[in-house]
């Protein structure tokens, strides 16, 4: 595949998707915010005198709307799915 922009042609290889619904791409983030959550927990004095206990917080609340959207993910994974099934 090609793409000329302005004077120049780029060659572009046809990359397939790796993760096509998200789900795995949404527990990696979930995760990483948890631990990043737990990491953090143990200097809760250190961030408390300098101010910083939203560090935690937003550790968080990252975690909370992975939740959330990995239940997104994971409903609209089943619900491709079944369509692909009544095709």
């Amino acid at each position: 595949m090609r793409h000329e922009i302005g004077r120049r042609t780029y060659v572009v290889a046809p990359v397939e998707p790796l993760d096509v619904d998200g789900v795995r791409t949404t527990e990696v983030g979930t995760v990483l915010w948890l631990l990043g959550f737990l990491g953090l927990l143990p200097f809760w004095g250190a961030l408390e005198d300098s101010g910083r206990t939203w560090w935690l917080w937003t550790c968080l609340a990252g975690f909370g709307l992975g939740l959330c959207g990995l239940e997104y993910c994971r409903r609209r994974r089943r619900e491709r799915a079944s369509r692909q099934d009544r095709a």
